[in-house]
């Protein structure tokens, strides 16, 4: 089964006021690694972005009002994620904002028990007590956040199948084969340095050595 990278941006923190989404980017990939299959959207809320949701990403009513509706990209969205493993950070979030959409169109939602993997709580066993947003385990774990000035869903995508990678323990197939290269190349030096030519005796040396056994065995034991 693929996995699907899944993020989205909205226009607030709850839906319970209504709040929509306004940004969504998912990556497909398979073991991890990307297949060059992406889906994003910036979408036409059909409403005002809250003033403290434009400071995180910085997208406002006039950026959004010409693009699509969330009705317009549904079916392709929804054919995109399809029968593959969701991975998000703080899943109830994301899950609830795309149910909220669906919802206004009498489409099921998408069952959080089901296929989805919260990376949060995969964070939260891992690191307990300590903080595991994002911006944090990309710093715990050494990944470039020098491009992250704003919350963008597809850079965030990238950054959580990076950081995804770190949690579970897998490593980038380049940086495999890196290792296996050093470690081939590291094998051969020391068989050139340690290894020694080896000769076969001749007979005759055979034949003083087999004499040289019996006189030393049967003065030194017998």
């Amino acid at each position: 089964m693929n996995e699907i990278i899944l993020d989205t941006e909205t226009t607030g923190l709850s839906i319970k006021d209504d709040h929509r989404i306004i940004e969504i980017a998912c990556i497909e990939t398979q073991n991890l690694i990307p297949t060059k299959r992406i889906f994003y959207k910036l979408i036409n809320p059909e409403r005002d972005v809250s003033v403290e949701a434009l400071k995180i990403h910085g997208y406002s009513n006039d950026v959004l009002k010409n693009k699509e509706k969330f009705a317009d990209i549904v079916k392709e969205f929804k054919n995109f994620i399809s029968g593959k493993k969701l991975i998000i950070h703080n899943a109830p979030f994301d899950i609830s904002f795309i149910n909220h959409e669906l919802k206004k169109l009498n489409i099921e939602g998408i069952d959080i028990k089901k296929n989805v993997i919260d990376s949060l709580e995969v964070a939260r066993s891992k690191f307990p007590g300590s903080s595991n947003s994002l911006d944090n385990l990309c710093k715990k774990f050494n990944i470039d956040l020098s491009t992250r000035t704003k919350h963008n869903a597809l850079l965030d995508c990238e950054l959580l199948r990076q950081v995804y990678i770190n949690l579970v323990g897998e490593k980038e197939p380049s940086l495999q084969f890196k290792q296996a290269e050093i470690l081939n190349q590291n094998q051969n030096n020391i068989i050139k340095k340690y290894s020694k030519d080896v000769i076969k005796p001749s007979q005759i040396e055979i034949n003083y050595h087999a004499e040289f056994l019996k006189k030393e065995i049967k003065k030194n034991y017998f």
